[in-house]
């Protein structure tokens, strides 16, 4: 009953003084505004670097063929290390992976993997009708290719499992490449031939499909002008580019619920049989996951030492309650006087005051926590990730806040409960 009554006393005083408390609150209100704000703002960037990150297949394997490094070749005699093995040479067809073994790694690990996404570059054209002209790189890939890599199909189909199995001369091209052939006709533009020279030869291409360029790579090789993608069935790049199925990197989509980091370790120790004897390459398996853990990690440090530095405000605002305190304290001697004179006890006294500072700090706390939320979600907002900060965010602050009524409302509180009721009243 008597916390109620030193909250009602409190209250009372504060709207006596509406303007002090409002400017006592100040600091209060900013420092928590801040806090609120930051947190909402590094939870907005950390959505945005998990998006960005997984919609690039940071959840998938990448498998690559690489030199064999100072761990990998080392010779040494009487245990003394005197240099490497290593090797200028180039990589050739037979160092690289082969079509077999990406057969036989989708044999062994089964419904763990989803498909595998490789490509290759079959060349670099110029198509020309005489009055258009597009320039054109020619990716030659599989169906998996478009399970990691995404894209919108705008007018036309995808090529079919015939097209894929038997290396027709099919092709998906951009909407950049219609803009410039086709003055954007995407519908006219299906069934259509085009004809260009790749490695000395003449190659035709027959459109099916019409895709969207939805990356930002896409979106500046456009703007600046230079060669868009279009891309035909794995086979059919093979022949254009005069070259074998063999790969020096692929990426492995991962099923959903597998372990990634587990997956990789596994497909590295699959491959490392196939090359074993192989004294100048090997091949690596890597998972981004866990740099997106790292990157997140990272986020939430920088944003908690951000909050810290913000939090500075905090301190500032309660040293302006214990001010405003003692000037309360002062100001209402006479009462404080009478109070003890009719039996109150010193720990109600402290109390009375304790609860005002914290009232204080509650109120100005709350205010802080809307503006806060208000100002992070209009920056989220902006950003593109809109974002909430997060209930221990939230619980911390108001803790924090009520601790600083606590804590720098202690003393004007205990200087008022020491008084002595005799000088107390006798003071003017």
């Amino acid at each position: 009953m008597l916390i109620w009554e030193n909250v009602r006393l409190a209250l009372t005083s504060l709207k006596a003084n509406k303007m002090r408390a409002l400017l006592t609150m100040l600091g209060i209100i900013i420092g928590i505004a801040s806090v609120i704000g930051i947190f909402t703002v590094g939870n907005s960037l950390t959505i945005s670097v998990s998006e960005n990150l997984q919609s690039v297949g940071a959840s998938d394997v990448y498998v690559q063929v690489v030199e064999r490094d100072d761990e990998d070749e080392e010779a040494s005699k009487d245990g003394l290390v005197f240099g490497t093995l290593s090797t200028d040479r180039d990589m050739e067809d037979s160092d690289k992976i082969t079509e077999e073994m990406i057969d036989d790694l989708c044999e062994a690990f089964g419904d763990q993997i989803r498909a595998i996404s490789v490509h290759v570059n079959a060349g670099s054209a110029t198509v020309e009708d005489g009055k258009n002209s597009s320039k054109i790189n020619i990716y030659g890939v599989p169906v998996g290719y478009f399970i990691p890599n995404s894209i919108e199909i705008t007018a036309g189909n995808m090529m079919k499992a015939g097209d894929f199995e038997n290396g027709r001369y099919v092709c998906l091209v951009s909407e950049d490449f219609v803009d410039d052939m086709y003055d954007g006709d995407y519908d006219g533009a299906i069934g259509k031939e085009i004809s260009t020279i790749v490695e000395d030869q003449m190659v035709t291409l027959t459109i099916v499909g019409v895709y969207t360029a939805k990356s930002q790579q896409s979106e500046m090789m456009s703007q600046f002008g230079l060669a868009s993608t279009v891309f035909v069935p794995i086979r059919c790049g093979i022949k254009i580019g005069r070259m074998e199925m063999a790969f020096e990197a692929i990426e492995v989509v991962i099923a959903v619920g597998e372990d990634t980091t587990k997956l990789a370790n596994e497909i590295a120790d699959f491959f490392e049989p196939y090359y074993r004897s192989n004294p100048d390459f090997r091949v690596t398996a890597i998972s981004f996951t866990g740099l997106v853990g790292m990157l997140d990690e990272l986020l939430s440090t920088i944003t908690t030492a951000i909050s810290i530095i913000a939090g500075i405000a905090l301190l500032v605002g309660g040293i302006g309650v214990m001010n405003i305190m003692l000037v309360s304290v002062t100001e209402r001697t006479r009462e404080i006087g009478t109070r003890k004179a009719l039996g109150a006890r010193n720990s109600s006294i402290r109390a009375q005051f304790l609860v005002e500072a914290v009232i204080i700090c509650l109120i100005g706390g709350i205010i802080g926590l809307v503006m806060g939320m208000v100002l992070g979600n209009i920056a989220s907002n902006m950003l593109g990730y809109p974002a909430r900060p997060s209930i221990s965010g939230i619980v911390i602050s108001l803790g924090f806040s009520i601790s600083i009524g606590l804590i720098f409302g202690y003393f004007p509180a205990n200087k008022a409960a020491k008084m002595n009721p005799i000088d107390a009243l006798r003071y003017e």
